[in-house]
């Protein structure tokens, strides 16, 4: 069946597509609307440096580590019904981190948040999958969901603060439940059922292989980035990627796989996965450096960087629909190709930078922002096409976990090699009789050294901190330059790979639309 005979949707498919943008939008709000409330959090539960870690980190390790489970649950139970759970998970996690009587309840809570994500987002895209058949609508569709997830994570960190300064800190989680209550009444009604009609057996050791995989390379890539590299991180990166192997071992094996090999039959889901993972590695990398500008560079405060960051967002969110319509027209190989070009364009704009260069910053961000959205848009609308519609909740879930995965490794390479340049800048720059010990907590991090600066008087602590936000920029130039050169690359290789994997190829849609029918509610 070619796609001039797929069956178009009409306003019922369009209307159940914004009722999942509900869910989309609460998740990836959640990944930012913790940064104004910990102040509050930590005067009222008296959480450790430890337990303040984890309150923010075990939300996006949850969700990383039951991607893969939720998705291939999804495909066997229904993608609705793991979606309806999600919502009431998210719900009820959201009133237990609201009324937290102490960090480990906020920890608990926050962990049950990142299951409920890891349901709610490969059901989304699974169920866009199989609710528009006609290759324009679809294309759409995804270049709408992906403009309102970047949307989301801009606007979390501006609704926490506006939350913030009106009521008390629990009140950033309860926004979540009015929404996930909608869902849950409208869903049912409005969103059809989709599952595989022969998924076979759930494959239960394929759980903790894929949690013991995701989880230590995750966590030991945030902590490289956040910390530095030690023998300890590495060590936890590679026993992440021992598991890793073994679990595709287990995949490779077994009939009855939890990521089945049907997904890889074709070239175009393959191909779609590794180059989402590339957009994400850069799009986390340059946000590394984008957010620390702002506050520690320019020395805004947590509300005004928030506010100013979503200058951006307006055309980034504008970028994802423009590539769909202008991929119908012109070949993908080519568009996402320009996409990654556009990327690197805005790397290049950061190397302009200096320490007062609002608009420099903002520019290059939302080109940055705008190239990476349109290869996201189109490389995950190609990985979903390619892939059978009965297994579209495992092919959504290895999209986000490889979007995981690379946003992680983004932030660990272009963060280390920037935090190297910095560290030797600083070491050579810095003024001349600091207290003792000083000179090494400046080392570290901007942030020690604005902490240092602001314990030295006079001229000697605005020497260290001019010192330290030249350093910085300097480490951000780098890791700018080391990113344009590997979007370069990412450009030809996205051209040869895609042209080769037949981009232009119709989905398998003769044997998938019976596959891709709504099933009985009951």
């Amino acid at each position: 069946m070619t796609n001039a005979s797929a069956r178009r949707a009409g306003r019922k498919e369009w209307t159940a597509f914004a009722v999942l943008l509900l869910p989309l939008l609460l998740v990836s709000m959640d990944v930012s609307v913790l940064y104004f409330a910990i102040p509050a959090i930590s005067r009222e539960l008296g959480p450790s440096s430890t337990q303040q870690l984890w309150i923010f980190d075990i939300y996006a390790f949850a969700l990383a580590g039951l991607l893969i489970t939720m998705g291939s649950l999804g495909d066997r139970i229904g993608r609705r019904r793991l979606l309806l759970l999600g919502a009431a998970a998210f719900g009820i996690a959201s009133v237990g981190a609201a009324y937290a009587q102490s960090a480990e309840m906020l920890i608990a809570a926050r962990a049950l948040l990142g299951i409920g994500g890891a349901t709610l987002m490969p059901s989304t895209v699974a169920l866009v999958r199989n609710m528009f058949h006609d290759d324009q609508q679809r294309s759409q569709a995804i270049g709408i969901w992906s403009g309102a997830m970047a949307g989301g994570i801009a606007l979390g960190s501006v609704m926490g603060g506006f939350l913030l300064n009106h009521f008390w800190w629990g009140s950033v989680f309860l926004v979540n439940v009015p929404a996930m209550l909608l869902l849950l009444v409208l869903a049912p009604t409005l969103v059809p059922e989709f599952r595989d009609p022969a998924p076979g057996r759930f494959d239960l050791l394929s759980v903790p292989l894929s949690m013991g995989a995701a989880l230590p390379v995750v966590y030991g890539l945030k902590e490289i980035a956040a910390e530095g590299y030690s023998p300890a991180r590495a060590l936890c990166v590679t026993g992440g990627l021992a598991v890793g192997f073994l679990f595709v071992r287990r995949q490779r094996s077994r009939d009855d796989a939890m990521i089945s090999r049907d997904l890889f039959s074709g070239r175009g889901f393959g191909a779609g996965v590794a180059l989402n993972t590339v957009a994400a590695f850069t799009m986390m990398g340059s946000a590394y450096f984008t957010t620390q500008y702002l506050q520690s560079v320019l020395g805004m405060g947590t509300m005004e960087a928030a506010l100013w960051s979503l200058a951006p967002s307006l055309a980034v969110g504008a970028a994802g629909p423009l590539a769909g319509a202008v991929a119908q027209k012109v070949d993908r190989a080519y568009v996402v190709s320009a996409g990654f070009l556009v990327t690197a364009a805005g790397f290049a704009v950061l190397l302009l930078t200096d320490t007062d260069s609002l608009w420099i910053l903002l520019t290059g961000a939302g080109v940055i922002g705008c190239g990476v959205v349109t290869v996201m848009v189109l490389v995950s609308d190609l990985a979903m096409a390619t892939a059978p519609a009965e297994k579209a909740g495992s092919a959504a879930s290895l999209l986000e976990t490889g979007q995981e995965f690379g946003g992680a490794l983004g932030m660990a390479v272009l963060g280390s090699l920037g935090t190297a340049v910095y560290r030797d800048d600083i070491a050579g720059a810095a003024p001349t009789g600091l207290p003792a010990g000083s000179l090494e907590t400046a080392r570290e991090s901007l942030g020690g050294a604005t902490a240092v600066a602001g314990q030295v008087p006079g001229r000697l602590g605005d020497a260290l901190l001019e010192a330290a936000r030249e350093a910085f920029v300097h480490g951000m130039q780098i890791a700018s330059a080391g990113g344009a050169a590997l979007l370069v690359g990412a450009s030809l290789l996205a051209a040869v790979i895609l042209r080769s994997a037949g981009t232009a190829e119709a989905p398998r849609k003769a044997d998938e639309e019976a596959a891709s029918e709504p099933v009985s509610a009951h």
